[in-house]
């Protein structure tokens, strides 16, 4: 809040008789005609959207685009036989349904074993989900077509493209309806009463579809990518942010109520003493998802500006719209537990944060080192990270494109659903000899031609994710040649190679901007490397943490590879806040009472409810389970375990140690006593 706006401004401003109305209820309406008029963003998507530019993969891709036929993929219908082989009367029957099937395809296929035969079917390109129209109308061909004894599948790219649709076909709406299911049921139990949790409610609930909208729509002007998964993702976050932000300011106003007979002016007070923090805290996090527009992928890019968008409107309608529409409800909205003038405020009740400070206070530096080593012994497990899932490992419930693809590897050369593609535009046959001359190449063919591009099919011997040194071998063969490697084994190299890039690049600037505002909030230097420091050790903590519980119970056998980035932003962001809010606390109580008394008045003050947002906020993360997505589950078991780490031990013991043991310190250089 600028400071030019004093509490008499904010007063008349916001808590005013007619200015509240405005304040309440044109922003909401406003966000209503937007949400109902305008609608969501939409933009063509591209084949190079969710790959990182400039490597080998991706510029293959694009060559791709050239040809004539770019505008279809393929689809390779597997037929088996339910026992032993292929009859002579089934091969009949399936050369004669294949000529149906396959208009414009290649002719029947029998695998050496007699056990299975495939059909490559030419699927025509166009959005996800007119894709997976065409592969389920495909399915169904394929079941008829299929004779007694034998059963048809469908894999290939088109199909695994049209089993990802399939995950998120209603999926935003699912994962918003439990999101904001999740939230209510702990709006209900903290509050405990049948008001009070609808205000907060409906603030974040219009915010996050107003932030959908303007995301998107930002996104659409600017040309910048995003995909399915994006929207959800945001809804999360705002809701997480917003919801965070609305528990600090009502538990403030509740507070001030207790000492202020005017609710006009209560609301003025815990406004002015929670804005500066919020704000600090918005900003952290806006700045670390902006970090993200420097990372390879086009999607990550958009992701990064979807958020950051949605925090601004999460932020303003915390800061705007829910404290006048609090003021108008006045005090009876917390009713059965209403506020009166004379009670015990929360920073001088005898809490149960009052009495874990106090034995915090007793021995502090065990304290401090206790739970640093315990974070240490949680991040053992962070050596042990296996990056990179193959197309069999992405999704939580196997589809029907994978398993296909699995008992056509029984049959067939593993890489016959999804060949590898080198496209070149110079010489066809120079580049043929030099991938047939590759060890693990099984087979390989020209495809394709037209646009000034040639392709070549090259089928590689290994299984799904076992293919990295003979994509490099390949790469290497027809280096002089200009071809690019393409192809689901060469794009997921190439992922884990920007994933690296982008981590080595992004997470120092996301420290470097962490410690600079919290240098700048606090005009200090020991607090803020030292709270930096806590939420790296969180992170790396529940890393090693999640691993453990990734390879036993959970049993992923590799993280994919955007994961540590994606968890090192929003842990690092969203971590710093709890302690935003702690030592901006501490600060001010500090004045009156000291550095030691200063932080134990803090811990009692902010305890409830940085514990109750934290506890909202991983809950907000672990929804993203509703999609069943491995790297969306594994991004949510690690937010929601870092934010508990946070919540729970970092925020609650070690910061307040760390402060004890350093006393007046901590500060330095400032004086606040």
């Amino acid at each position: 809040m600028p400071r030019i706006l004093t509490e008499a401004h904010m007063t008349s401003l916001i808590t005013g008789r007619r200015s509240a109305w405005v304040l309440a209820l044109v922003p909401f309406f406003l966000a209503l005609v937007l949400i109902g008029a305008v609608g969501e963003g939409d933009r063509a998507s591209r084949s190079t959207d969710a790959l990182p530019a400039g490597l080998d993969s991706t510029e293959g891709t694009a060559l791709l685009d050239r040809l004539p036929e770019a505008a279809s993929s393929a689809a390779i219908v597997l037929f088996t036989a339910d026992r032993g082989e292929l009859s002579r009367d089934q091969l009949a029957a399936l050369r004669d349904a294949g000529a149906g099937l396959a208009d414009g395809g290649s002719p029947l296929v029998l695998a050496e074993d007699g056990t299975a035969a495939l059909l490559a079917v030419p699927v025509p390109a166009g959005s996800a989900g007119e894709v997976a129209d065409r592969v389920s109308a495909l399915r169904a061909a394929a079941d008829d077509a299929a004779p007694d004894g034998v059963q048809a599948q469908v894999t290939g790219p088109a199909a695994v493209q049209a089993d990802l649709a399939a995950v998120f076909d209603g999926a935003n709406t699912r994962l918003l309806l439990v999101t904001a299911l999740v939230v209510a049921v702990l709006l209900v139990i903290t509050y405990r009463s049948p008001v009070l949790w609808l205000v907060p409610l409906v603030v974040v609930g219009v915010a996050d579809r107003l932030a959908a909208v303007l995301a998107t729509q930002v996104m659409a002007r600017v040309d910048v990518a995003w995909d399915e998964s994006t929207v959800g993702i945001l809804s999360v976050l705002v809701f997480g942010t917003g919801t965070d932000y609305a528990l600090l300011l009502i538990s403030r106003y509740r507070d001030e109520l207790r000492t202020e007979p005017s609710r006009r002016r209560a609301m003025a007070h815990a406004l002015r003493r929670t804005a500066e923090a919020v704000l600090a805290s918005a900003t952290t996090v806006v700045l670390g998802l902006l970090t993200l527009l420097l990372s390879l992928t086009p999607t990550t890019r958009g992701l990064g500006l979807a958020c950051a968008v949605g925090v601004v409107v999460a932020a303003a309608f915390a800061l705007v719209v829910l404290p006048a529409a609090l003021v108008l409800f006045g005090r009876w909205v917390f009713w059965p537990r209403v506020p009166h003038v004379g009670e015990a405020v929360t920073v001088e009740a005898d809490t149960v944060w009052h009495r874990i400070g106090a034995r915090v206070a007793r021995r502090p530096a065990l304290v401090a080192g206790g739970s640093l080593v315990l974070l240490a012994l949680m991040a053992t497990g962070i050596g042990r990270i296996h990056l990179g899932l193959d197309q069999a490992e992405q999704f939580l419930d196997e589809p029907e494109a994978i398993s296909a693809a699995t008992r056509l590897a029984e049959s067939f050369p593993a890489g016959t659903a999804d060949p590898t593609q080198v496209v070149t535009e110079g010489s066809g046959d120079a580049v043929l000899r030099a991938v047939r001359s590759v060890d693990g190449v099984t087979s390989a063919r020209v495809s394709a031609t037209g646009g000034g591009v040639v392709v070549v099919d090259a089928v590689l011997s290994g299984r799904s994710g076992e293919n990295a040194d003979v994509v490099t071998a390949l790469r290497e063969a027809v280096a002089p040649y200009d071809a690019h490697v393409t192809g689901a084994e060469a794009k997921a190299l190439d992922e884990r190679e920007g994933s690296d890039r982008d981590l080595r690049l992004i997470v120092p600037l996301i420290l470097v901007l962490v410690l600079g505002g919290l240098v700048v909030l606090l005009r200090s230097v020991v607090a803020p490397l030292l709270l930096v420091v806590t939420v790296v050790a969180t992170y790396a903590a529940a890393m090693g943490a999640s691993w453990w519980l990734f390879t036993g119970p959970l049993g992923f056998g590799a993280m994919d590879s955007g994961v540590p980035l994606f968890a090192f932003l929003f842990l690092v962001a969203l971590g710093v806040d709890y302690n935003i809010f702690l030592v901006t606390r501490a600060r001010e109580e500090a004045a009156g009472h000291g550095s030691r008394g200063g932080m134990l008045r803090a811990l009692s003050a902010t305890g409830g409810v940085i514990t109750s947002a934290g506890i909202l906020l991983a809950a907000v993360f672990a929804v993203l389970g509703v999609l069943p997505l491995v790297v969306l589950a594994q991004l949510g078991t690690i937010i929601c375990l870092g934010v508990l780490l946070d919540t729970l031990l970092v925020r609650t013991l070690v910061v307040p140690a760390l402060a004890l043991v350093l006393g007046d310190r901590f500060w330095w250089p400032r004086r606040v006593a």
